[in-house]
């Protein structure tokens, strides 16, 4: 089955078909755009997509996927992908989509040179790569990469991929508006700190919202511009804004978690660049995100309804942020908690990948922008 095949069935697909399947909780379809159409589209995805993953790449950068910390999302994508007898085909004339198995942070850990301010080496390492598979195979060239997809979750991975993979679908973690991300190509991919990669699933879960005393919540480092101006006007401010810069090693972890666990709200602050962790870990931990990163792309937005589970603050209301949080009504509150741990299945990553998990909604989203790439207009 063809692109313009899998198009045709997902514009016109008879609503009859898996009818039974769509006896979901109807409450369900506030955290999504459409859960039809999305529905729609995934069990498409799941019957007929077929990924090659290319086999040259030399490790560390190539087919070495970091697992922990906050880069972690690019590890356990590539991870689980090479894992995955369903989706990935050995014969590249039957795949639908080409996977490059690189790691943006090994790549930086690799071959950047401290001090010296420059990712041309980089760049250039990247470009080489492309040649090497241009010539040793024709699908490059075919589609000049518009069937190619990576998934990079350092901060520099859109200027590192920007050139010579502009056609690419890039699934960044650094999603900015203003930085080249282009909606309809390229994938918002959710930023995950994994603690243990043995189980990350562990401490999943909060406080129930009458056990949150903490209106809101935020610590981390000083980076970029838009933290310290939070710290200026909330830092040891009021008792019910709870804003911290880093909180100290050791025991400071433990603080961090119980707090996101306890608070109504939890700041997510851009940083260096406009993603943050703390998006996904809100979640994880069943607090409201409250998102502050102007040109920030929020993972999935193509299917999700984000409103419906978290609050955007524009960078200039940071001195009014505790009045619109208490502007909120407490049932509305309650409304975007509930979406909260209605959407938490949709960001967590298990050992084994489950339906509608982490692993196959940033899947789901490079198959979706792929086909919208290629629909008739």
């Amino acid at each position: 089955m063809d692109y313009f095949e899998i198009d045709w069935l997902l514009l016109f697909h008879d609503t009859t078909v898996h009818a039974n399947k769509l006896l979901i909780d109807a409450k369900v379809n506030c955290v999504f755009i459409n859960l039809f159409i999305h529905y729609r589209s995934y069990e498409l995805m799941e019957d007929t997509l077929k990924v090659y993953i290319y086999r040259e790449g030399e490790k560390p950068i190539f087919h070495q996927p970091p697992l922990k910390g906050i880069y972690a999302s690019e590890g356990w994508f590539m991870k689980l992908l090479e894992a995955n007898k369903k989706l990935v085909t050995k014969n590249p004339r039957k795949a639908h989509l080409f996977y490059l198995p690189f790691s943006s942070r090994a790549l930086e850990i690799t071959l950047y040179v401290p001090n010296s301010h420059s990712r041309e080496n980089l760049i250039q390492y990247l470009k080489n790569y492309l040649d090497m598979i241009a010539v040793k195979h024709p699908f490059w060239n075919r589609t000049g990469g518009a069937d190619h997809f990576l998934v990079a979750c350092h901060d520099w991975a859109p200027d590192e991929t920007k050139k010579h993979m502009a056609k690419c679908i890039r699934a960044l973690c650094n999603a900015d508006m203003k930085e080249g991300f282009v909606l309809g190509k390229d994938v918002s991919l959710p930023e995950t700190y994994v603690r243990l990669t043995r189980n990350p699933l562990r401490d999943l879960g909060g406080k129930p919202p009458s056990q949150r005393s903490i209106l809101a919540f935020f610590a981390g480092g000083m980076h970029g511009y838009v933290r310290p101006i939070l710290l200026k006007h909330w830092g040891n401010k009021d008792p019910d804004m709870k804003i911290f810069g880093t909180m100290p090693d050791g025991k400071g972890n433990k603080k961090y978690i119980q707090h996101m666990k306890s608070s109504r709200y939890c700041v997510c602050a851009k940083g260096y660049e406009v993603n943050s962790p703390r998006v996904v870990e809100a979640i994880f931990y069943e607090c409201v995100p409250v998102i502050i990163s102007d040109n920030f792309v929020p993972p999935f937005f193509e299917v999700l309804n984000w409103e419906s589970f978290a609050v955007f603050v524009l960078e200039k209301d940071i001195p009014n942020l505790k009045s619109i949080l208490l502007s909120i009504p407490e049932k509305r509150y309650l409304q975007l908690q509930m979406g909260v741990k209605r959407v938490q299945q949709h960001f967590l990553w298990h050992s084994k990948p489950v339906k509608y998990d982490i692993f196959h909604m940033i899947l789901h989203s490079t198959w979706y922008n792929r086909l919208y790439q290629i629909r008739p207009r």
